[in-house]
């Protein structure tokens, strides 16, 4: 599904939050990449589960037609910076609810754009008749758990020991949703 563009004006940065296209796929590719190497917060490191351009026209070209995904990119000045997915599916038991994703560059973060892929995909959830949306959080990433449960997001769950990271210690992942209905 796609949306309509909005621009955002942060701590002197411009940005557009907006649907991603099928020309953005080299661009995702090569950020999601970048992203991958500058966190331990997302599942892989630099290089696993690589996907390249054509895996994003895919994913791009399936957001696009399926009434229960969404994909977002947030670009500042034609440079996609982070993007954003809700992933549903057309199961009729699970078809009301999707699950999402996020991942902004380093150097852009802390302007709100994280923020705002959030607000915005929860505002797309809540105008759909999605009535929850899901998420993984690892247990340290204090301040992304604290604006999900700005957003309304609680935790479900947890998953105890289910990431290993370069200090060799095992982390907690955090099951959150959010149920609007």
């Amino acid at each position: 599904m796609r949306v309509i563009p909005k621009e955002f004006n942060n701590y002197n940065i411009r940005y557009i939050v907006r649907s991603a296209i099928e020309k953005d796929a080299k661009k995702l590719a090569d950020v999601r990449l970048q992203i991958d190497g500058e966190t331990e917060n997302l599942d892989r490191e630099k290089g696993e589960a690589y996907i390249d351009e054509t895996g994003f026209k895919k994913i791009i070209k399936n957001d696009t037609e399926s009434i229960n995904n969404l994909f977002l990119v947030a670009e500042v000045d034609e440079r996609i910076v982070g993007f954003s997915r809700c992933e549903g599916n057309r199961l009729k038991r699970t078809s009301h609810k999707v699950e999402f994703g996020i991942c902004v560059l380093k150097e852009f973060r802390g302007y709100g754009i994280g923020k705002n892929l959030l607000k915005e995909s929860v505002h797309w959830a809540d105008s759909n008749g999605i009535k929850k949306i899901t998420l993984n959080v690892i247990e340290t990433n204090n301040k992304a758990i604290m604006l999900y449960k700005k957003y309304g997001f609680e935790v479900e769950g947890i998953l105890k020991k289910d990431k290993i990271l370069s200090d060799g210690k095992y982390y907690n992942t955090i099951l959150m949703g959010r149920f609007n209905g």
